[in-house]
């Protein structure tokens, strides 16, 4: 009956927001419409330099399990070049034997080269059972065709770390303005870490100060040049965000009340300022809004770089869980998130005034 209920919600508000003209729902990986797929999971979503959308995921085939459990899982994408009125089919990307798995893609758009970055988290299940490896795949045309992996872990982690359980964060890393490359890397023993690119991703190298507490986490640039990490953690019922002045070598961390999370994956972006400065003081912030349950997947808009933070606007009332969020060409803004326990990845694009209610206006200097 519960369920029945969260159905009805999601109905009602998918309805009222058609009503309205927005926000407009596609579902974009569905298990149950590919055979032999046992789910998707673990969505990413970034829009390139000439306005392409790429959604990328987990495709999990003998089960549900996460990567250390799990001998079959692929990357898979789609594309949009419409805003995401309009979807490609769906292409593999990463697709290793039977034994070996790919999972969790995240990705990062460098402006200056034109390349984009689909980074992922390896294992050999037959061979190397729980050793996890980072690697990543790059495309130059905007996500048509895609490079051999290309395997980073030595320059991003530590000998010392390398029986520990460490991953790249799923969704998306960051470029600064000054043009770094900058990623989040959980090691569940020693820490939270970034890691960096100095030469468009040429050479990778560690930033070694822990970040603690924290768990899957996403870094942004604040107008200021301070890095903001916003961070899941598996108790407290809040996000814990961490800030830096000196590009990573130390931090100042705080439990956000006004940012209820259960202890799952989150987004958090830029948006455009006015003049089309990609790092002015508006932010968005997507995630399971509960403080102990995977539900009510809300988008919260922040006009002073995360000090405060609006009550936001409920996308969807019932299960819900990992999402990721980008900045469409034409302004709007668009949402992938795990829906219903992950039977449907659902695609949502809506507007800054829908979101605000036509109230957003450009913060003060």
């Amino acid at each position: 009956m519960a369920y029945l209920k969260y159905i009805f919600i999601g109905l009602m508000s998918i309805w009222s927001h058609a009503q309205h003209g927005s926000p407009t729902f596609k579902d974009l990986f569905n298990a149950q419409e590919q055979p032999g797929i046992a789910c998707y999971r673990i969505p990413a979503l970034v829009t390139t330099g000439n306005g392409t959308l790429i959604a990328a995921i987990d495709e999990r085939v003998p089960s549900c399990q996460d990567l250390k459990w799990n001998r079959d899982i692929n990357i898979v994408i789609r594309r949009s070049e419409d805003n995401g009125k309009t979807w490609s089919a769906l292409k593999t990307v990463v697709d290793y034997p039977p034994g070996q798995s790919a999972s969790d893609p995240s990705m990062i758009f460098d402006r200056i080269s034109g390349e984009l970055f689909l980074f992922f988290n390896f294992m050999d299940l037959d061979r190397e059972k729980d050793l996890y490896y980072h690697r990543y795949v790059k495309s130059r045309d905007h996500g048509k065709t895609w490079s051999q992996p290309v395997d980073i872990t030595a320059q991003i982690s530590k000998e010392a770390w390398k029986k520990d359980f460490k991953f790249v964060s799923s969704g998306r890393g960051m470029q600064t303005r000054s043009g770094k490359l900058v990623h989040t890397l959980v090691n569940l023993e020693a820490g939270l870490h970034l890691f960096a690119s100095d030469n468009h991703g040429h050479n990778w190298y560690l930033i070694d100060r822990p970040i603690v507490p924290g768990d899957e986490s996403k870094v942004i640039e604040l107008s200021d040049g301070t890095w903001m990490v916003n961070s899941r953690i598996n108790k407290g019922g809040n996000r814990v965000v961490h800030r830096s002045e000196d590009e990573g070598n130390s931090w100042i961390s705080e439990s956000v009340n006004s940012l209820a999370d259960p202890g799952c994956n989150a987004s958090i972006i830029n948006y455009p300022s006015n003049s089309g400065d990609t790092n002015g003081k508006r932010l968005l912030f997507s995630n399971a809004s509960h403080r102990s349950k995977r539900e009510n997947m809300t988008v919260k808009i922040s006009y002073d770089e995360g000090k405060t933070w609006s009550k936001g606007k409920t996308i969807y009332a019932g299960p819900s869980a990992y999402s990721s969020m980008t900045v469409l060409s034409n302004g709007d803004i668009g949402l992938l998130f795990e829906k219903d326990g992950s039977r449907e990845n659902v695609f949502v694009s809506f507007s800054l005034a829908w979101l605000t209610e036509g109230t957003s206006q450009e913060p003060s200097k």
